[in-house]
């Protein structure tokens, strides 16, 4: 296995991993670097049969994977996350070059809560339990696995939500089929080839993608179960192909989280971190703030040390440890983001930002803007990149009230210094998760969704590992 540390990757063959073998591509595509917007490597992608190969692979393994004991799923688990940590540096540095994330958050984020939900799973069992028991007989609720699940990931954080996809599956019985997003396979494939030799053929398989793969495995009659994460509008389209075989969905979606400045907020406490979370791998989060309520008494300073903050940003390639923001992930998002920068300037006043930085790549810098209607586009989509608005309000409930003006409901903050008022805000806000004080809290034990168009089904914790079985209630009548 060679190293991805100190190679050319032009040069190196990436391979899909399908019932234990290395199997290249029906075709290819062009990887491209977000950093330099050059060609940096070819990736494999298939073709409808081997989609379906892969899925048969899947389905094969999956008649002796459930019987396996769930020692030896654990113990895969745990193998997984020893293997990813100890090539840690190699699958945060290819992060970097295909999704242009800095470097410390692929390493100290990506990387490292991909290995801790991985064994957070591996430490998890789902016993059966007695529903209901009186002098006849008992009720006992046992956790069958549902067959081939089809993990289809988004090009943002793909190394983490496809280990905290993989590893429920696996452990409840069930077998994979993986699909990255088109522009960020690297890490897929290279991660193909590290479990090749820890997971029994078939058990995991990882495709390539050039565009066609996700509506295969979505109506393939084999596969029980999508878990997808991407935008909503992908995910109308995931639930009606699904539709036809009635296979079950776990859907996380895109959000339009809003932040919600209290009146008694210390702003230069909370500037920083609401930034911090708006701006976050320039903004191309689900969960990344995107919407900034703040009181007119203190809108104005708010506004100032936002602006001070985002003109002290530095912009760079995510391989250079000094910069603290990187390049939009692709070239088709780089134009979307343009067309928010004409919008800002057309909508709003834009105090920080605005114009396209003009090294090579696809880089944006943090852009401000403020006196915008909540009709424009910035507040009324998501703007899954980094610009962001800030808006006026006089009444607290009517902040809280056009928080909730959207079909979105994935997250949501809350910042005051008085925590009871702020946890009474928090209640009223239409989210899945609201959080206070901070912004994107998660943990592998707290179950993790969105409601309204954000979402369908929970991830992470015991709810989220539930998505992937069955329940069968078998009567038991005593003796």
């Amino acid at each position: 296995m060679s190293s991805v540390l100190n190679t050319d990757l032009t040069s190196r063959r990436f391979a899909q991993l399908i019932n234990g073998r290395s199997v290249q591509g029906a075709g290819t595509s062009e990887i491209i670097d977000p950093g330099t917007g050059q060609v940096i490597a070819t990736a494999p992608t298939p073709d409808t049969d081997q989609v379906h190969e892969a899925v048969e692979a899947a389905d094969t393994a999956f008649k002796v994977w459930r019987l396996s004991p769930a020692s030896e799923r654990r113990a895969a688990l745990h193998r997984i996350a020893d293997t990813v940590e100890e090539h840690a540096e190699e699958l945060a540095r290819l992060l970097v070059l295909e999704t242009g994330k800095p470097l410390a958050v692929a390493r100290d984020m990506e990387v490292e809560w991909a290995v801790r939900w991985v064994r957070y799973f591996a430490e998890q069992e789902l016993a059966p339990e007695v529903m209901r028991e009186d002098a006849d007989g008992r009720f006992e609720r046992h956790h069958e696995p549902l067959g081939v699940v089809a993990a289809i990931i988004p090009w943002n954080f793909p190394l983490f939500q496809t280990l905290y996809k993989v590893a429920p599956a696996v452990l409840a019985g069930n077998t994979v089929v993986v699909k990255p997003a088109p522009t960020s396979p690297l890490h897929a494939l290279f991660l193909g080839e590290l479990l090749r030799d820890l997971v029994p053929a078939g058990v995991v398989n990882i495709l390539g993608d050039g565009g066609e793969a996700g509506p295969a495995l979505t109506s393939h009659p084999s596969v029980r179960l999508v878990s997808f994460t991407g935008s909503t509008a992908v995910g109308r389209h995931v639930i009606s192909s699904a539709a036809s075989t009635i296979k079950r969905v776990v859907l996380e979606l895109g959000g339009n989280d809003a932040a919600i400045v209290m009146p008694d907020a210390d702003v230069d406490a909370v500037a920083p971190e609401i930034f911090s979370w708006s701006f976050f791998y320039a903004g191309q989060i689900c969960t990344a703030i995107k919407r900034i309520y703040v009181p007119d008494a203190l809108y104005d300073r708010f506004a100032e040390h936002f602006a001070r903050l985002a003109d002290e940003a530095k912009l760079g390639h995510g391989l250079d440890e000094e910069a603290t923001f990187g390049p939009i992930q692709n070239a088709k998002q780089f134009e979307r983001v343009k067309e928010y920068l004409a919008t800002a300037h057309a909508d709003g006043k834009v105090i920080a930002g605005g114009v396209v930085d003009p090294r090579p790549g696809y880089f944006v810098p943090p852009t401000v803007v403020t006196d915008v209607d909540d009709d424009s586009v910035l507040v009324r989509e998501e703007t899954f990149g980094p610009v962001r608005a800030i808006l006026r309000y006089s009444d607290l409930d009517d902040a809280v009230s056009r928080a909730n003006d959207t079909e979105y409901g994935l997250g949501g903050s809350v910042w005051g210094t008085d925590i009871e008022a702020a946890r009474s805000v928090a209640g009223r806000i239409e989210s899945g998760n609201v959080w206070i004080n901070t912004h994107v809290a998660a943990a592998p034990d707290v179950p993790f969704g969105g409601i309204k168009q954000s979402g369908v089904g929970a991830e992470f914790g015991l709810e989220g590992l539930k998505e992937f079985v069955e329940n069968k209630i078998i009567y038991v009548p005593n003796a």
